[in-house]
């Protein structure tokens, strides 16, 4: 199960699994954000390498317009994953 919306805050909000099944669906919503991005990542149980994909093709398409990519409220396990 993947899911991916605005929340009330104007945050971009996921929910489940962010993997190679559920990246296209992730990177087209994304694909739609203009200006900075702040993705609640409270509700987010795993992310694959694809996943960490298309959060890095979001942030390089951000900062080329001069935006930026904030991750909030990400998990330790997730956590973990980037610090490797």
């Amino acid at each position: 199960m993947f899911d991916i919306e605005f929340n009330n805050d104007g945050q971009v909000a996921m929910q489940g699994r962010l993997d190679a099944a559920n990246a296209p669906t992730a990177l087209q919503f994304l694909d739609q954000v203009s200006g900075d991005c702040v993705i609640n990542m409270a509700q987010l149980d795993y992310i694959s390498s694809a996943g960490l994909g298309v959060l890095l093709q979001t942030h390089k398409r951000l900062m080329a317009s001069g935006a930026g990519l904030k991750l909030i409220e990400v998990n330790h396990h997730i956590s973990d994953i980037f610090s490797y």
